[in-house]
């Protein structure tokens, strides 16, 4: 995910108080359950988009953060894939996110 220097430091703004770690829990937990009837390993980032919800669309939001699945999905790169489990690719997110 690319975002906008404005957006990162809202992020950042929202995630450096107290609730840093349930922000953090909650979109993790978010993207574990979009994905919890996918098939892995998904090995494309295509695979991936489709086996949420809403493709690109399904949106992770805790407070006054929200990401789609879409934005996330551009913190990816080849060497990422294969994807073996949900909580993988949500610990990559997270991460990446600077959640």
């Amino acid at each position: 995910m690319v975002l906008s220097s404005g957006r990162q430091a809202a992020i950042y703004e929202t995630l450096k108080g107290d609730n840093n770690m349930s922000v953090k829990e909650d979109i993790h937990s978010q993207i574990v359950g979009g994905l919890a009837d996918a098939t892995f390993p998904i090995n494309t980032p295509e695979d991936l988009l489709a086996a949420f919800p809403a493709g690109a669309d399904t949106t992770c939001k805790s407070g006054d953060v929200e990401i789609t699945a879409g934005e996330a999905g551009k913190l990816l790169t080849a060497e990422d894939f294969p994807i073996e489990s949900a909580k993988q690719i949500a610990d990559i997110l997270v991460e990446r996110a600077g959640l």
